[in-house]
């Protein structure tokens, strides 16, 4: 194991942030800028925020190991071009190649947002101990990312994991990757919101209606807005069942925006969870609210540098 720390980055549609993870897990330190945005933001522009930033809080710390990186999808694996849905100046930006051009003497490590999270829970969060886990993320879409046998599950192209878009409804909404019905459609918070909005739920005074807003109501008791998390909920609990019966995990961690819900959201997909796992070997997982916070996506980061040997294949 390195005894350098690693410098962990994560890159996102709102903000860019940066930490250095020591070897044991724990952040030494960790800043953030928002990411540039508008019409008149191309790819090199962003790119000369991202690498500004980097270079300045790098100066200012320890040496580190390598540079651990998660980036939003689509990107091509482990070459490390990216064409994040929700950054459009990156289209096939070589990210992975211009980040080694600015830190030529360590390795660059880049995956997917979503499995850097589920890697950090299962190296030091919700699912550390267990060696089968999927960690699910539900915020402005659903992803995740699958270990299995202690070791991260790349698939052929780095997408193993990918469970917002596991069909649980065949008839249900057009989801934005092309298909119909993925789990993504309809738990993702934007649908959860306007879901219920079309359903008769208003915010207080404006359209733009959020998840967060939608949470506190139903806490309130509005009926529509439990109604929106029970679907939620229940969406949930069906892919997971099937992702349970098709890798045998032990744990499955769910973090993200819409988790914070509580109870209100995990009871539902507790519920339909239960109902729908049969055999014996599903029944015993355990499903577990996320619990390393806004920290599981860079500490995962920093795993795949300090813990390559369980989660990193990309070289």
């Amino acid at each position: 194991m390195p005894q350098l720390p690693a410098l962990a980055v994560d890159i996102g549609g709102t903000k860019i942030a940066a930490g250095m993870v020591e070897p044991g897990g724990r952040m030494a330190a960790v800043a953030r800028v928002p990411t540039p945005q508008g019409p008149q933001i191309d790819a090199e522009t962003l790119w000369r925020t991202v690498a500004a930033f980097l270079e300045r809080f790098a100066a200012g710390g320890p040496a580190f190991a390598g540079v651990g990186v998660g980036c939003g999808g689509p990107m091509s694996w482990p070459a490390g071009r990216v064409s994040p849905l929700n950054i459009p100046a990156w289209r096939d930006f070589p990210l992975r190649e211009r980040l080694q051009e600015l830190f030529p003497t360590v390795p660059v490590r880049l995956h997917n947002d979503a499995i850097c999270m589920a890697a950090g829970e299962h190296w030091r969060g919700a699912g550390r101990g267990s060696d089968n886990v999927l960690g699910i993320v539900v915020s402005t879409g659903v992803g995740g990312g699958l270990i299995l046998g202690g070791h991260l599950v790349d698939g052929a192209s780095g997408n193993a994991g990918h469970i917002g878009h596991v069909v649980v409804d065949p008839h249900g909404p057009p989801c934005g990757c092309g298909g119909q019905g993925c789990l993504e459609a309809i738990a993702r918070g934007p649908a959860v919101a306007e879901w219920a909005r079309e359903h008769g739920w208003r915010t207080r005074g404006h359209e733009d209606v959020t998840a967060r807003e939608l949470a506190d109501d139903a806490a309130r008791g509005h009926p529509t807005a439990r109604d929106a998390l029970d679907r939620a909920g229940n969406a949930l609990g069906v892919a997971i069942a099937s992702a349970t019966h098709l890798c045998d995990l032990e744990v499955v961690s769910v973090g993200g925006g819409l988790s914070q819900a509580g109870p209100l959201l995990f009871d539902p997909l507790e519920e339909t969870f239960r109902r729908h796992v049969g055999m014996r070997f599903a029944r015993r997982v355990r499903v577990v609210p996320a619990a390393l916070g806004q920290e599981a996506g860079l500490l995962g980061a920093g795993a795949l540098v300090l813990a390559g040997d369980r989660y990193w294949n990309g070289d």
